[in-house]
């Protein structure tokens, strides 16, 4: 078994893109590990703006002065920002009912000195400043050396203590210049298969539900169960302002509503919150809820009782993407407009080669031809062969120095919405089609169409044997937006 082993910090450099730093460490295959316990904390919505900017502004305390030790005592802590960086010019029709939350930028370095390291920007209100809102947002809380992380750069990636952790950020509700996104989605479960492929623990933090209700309705119930059956280990969710009781969906941790964190709504039960305490170690990952409650006379949390929750223990999924010896490991690098990733690929414990960052969608190792070991993936580019950025297919293989291109993202017959190695054989490659061609392009065409290829050392050729593309019609062909 691999050594765990820690390394400073590098600078990956590419003309492209900027400078990034980012703390890593190796992931050993496999759930049999000595790796030391990671604790994640995850609170429930945040709002800097209204009452609570005033009571900031009194100066009487930080609003998580009594929680500091808590959040000390964790590796990662999570919160869902509700609001976006700008000024009350900026807001988005002010006129209307929905309150507007504008965030200032000093509110902001309050975070961190919180100790959050995380933040989500992905809910009804994030769009209250518009798009340039939202991005503001995220650079500010990059400025502060926290990680944003929104529905367009989901999933990203988290290393530590040799633990890879993958998080997804989606709203449900929509809001001004926020539209919401749909369940079922073939986007998202791309963006569930990659962390799935990648991570060793997959959280997908959630806005959902109905305001005040304390219990999740049939939307959330249907959406659990779908991000669950596509590869979620946990979900997180917000949005209701109320606690609502976490439970096992299919076998994994679901907290249906964290309710407020720090807030100024009034009603009662708005008052209190919940904090999901993540615990992974071992293979298995047991999660628990600490109560938070408002103090009499402010807006700020205070600990009301620990561990009132409790859900069972779940195993993690183990899996390590591994291309003729080496591991293969994630780096996020992402800006609010999408997601690229830095691979690592790792040797009896040592770092040996890294690509530059890519805008990988999906990846699988795969004997393609039935003997050697190839990359399939998923990247999203420009071509000229339909004026578009679309998905692209990719083949790599691999040597010392690093990836070696095979395929280089050629179109297949048609344009292309996804495509999956097939699960019963991995030299059969599932692509679902859109239903308009590259001579006459139609984003906006509803038709699809499932079909099989195979590797054919220079690229994909067409099966037409039916018993070979039924399956792919099963795998691809029943998912509808």
């Amino acid at each position: 078994m691999d050594k765990t082993i820690f390394y400073a910090a590098r600078r990956f450099r590419h003309s492209c893109y900027l400078l990034l730093a980012l703390v890593t460490g190796l992931v050993t295959p496999g759930c049999r590990t000595t790796r030391p316990e990671v604790r994640v904390l995850v609170t429930g919505d945040i709002l800097l703006s209204r009452n609570v900017r005033e009571e900031i502004k009194t100066g009487r305390s930080a609003p998580w002065a009594d929680l500091q030790s808590l959040f000390q005592s964790a590796d990662l802590v999570l919160g869902n920002l509700e609001g976006a960086v700008g000024s009350r010019g900026d807001s988005l029709d002010p006129g209307s009912g929905s309150p507007v939350f504008v965030i200032g930028k000093p509110a902001i370095v309050m975070l961190r000195e919180a100790g959050f390291n995380i933040i989500t920007v992905e809910n009804n209100h994030s769009g209250d400043m518009g798009t340039q809102g939202k991005a503001n947002t995220m650079n500010e809380l990059r400025n502060c050396h926290i990680s944003p992380v929104c529905y367009e750069n989901s999933p990203q990636f988290f290393t530590v203590k040799g633990t890879v952790i993958a998080l997804l950020a989606v709203n449900m509700v929509p809001g001004r210049n926020v539209q919401g996104n749909q369940l079922p989605s073939t986007e998202l479960k791309q963006k569930l298969r990659l962390a799935r492929n990648l991570a060793n623990t997959v959280i997908v933090s959630v806005h959902w539900g109905s305001e005040l209700l304390e219990w999740p309705d049939r939307r959330q119930r249907e959406a659990a169960f779908w991000l669950v059956h596509n590869g979620a280990d946990l979900i997180i969710g917000s949005h209701p302002h109320v606690i609502q009781k976490p439970e096992m969906v299919e076998g994994k941790p679901v907290f249906f509503s964290l309710g407020n964190h720090l807030f100024d709504q009034k009603y009662p039960e708005t008052k209190k919150g919940l904090i999901a305490d993540i615990r992974i170690r071992k293979g298995k990952c047991t999660c628990s809820g600490i109560i938070t409650h408002t103090k009499p006379d402010s807006f700020y949390p205070g600990i009301s009782s620990y561990e009132t929750y409790h859900l069972n223990p779940v195993p993690l999924y183990c899996k390590t993407v591994r291309l003729n010896g080496y591991s293969i490991r994630p780096v996020s690098v992402s800006d609010s407009t999408g997601n690229n990733l830095v691979l690592e690929a790792f040797r009896k414990g040592r770092r040996t080669w890294y690509t530059r960052p890519m805008p990988v969608v999906s990846i699988v190792a795969a004997k393609l031809d039935g003997k050697n070991e190839y990359l399939f993936m998923l990247e999203r580019h420009f071509s000229s062969l339909d004026g578009e950025t679309g998905l692209r297919p990719y083949v790599y293989g691999s040597d010392h120095n690093g990836l070696v291109a095979k395929w280089r993202g050629s179109g297949l017959s048609w344009p292309l919405a996804d495509a999956v190695i097939s699960p019963d054989d991995e030299t059969v490659l599932c692509a679902l089609h859109r239903g308009d061609s590259f001579i006459s392009p139609d984003k906006t065409s509803l038709r699809t169409r499932v079909a099989a290829y195979r590797w054919n050392g220079f690229g994909f050729t067409g099966i037409s044997d039916s018993t070979r593309c039924i399956p792919c019609i099963k795998l691809l062909g029943n998912e509808k937006e």
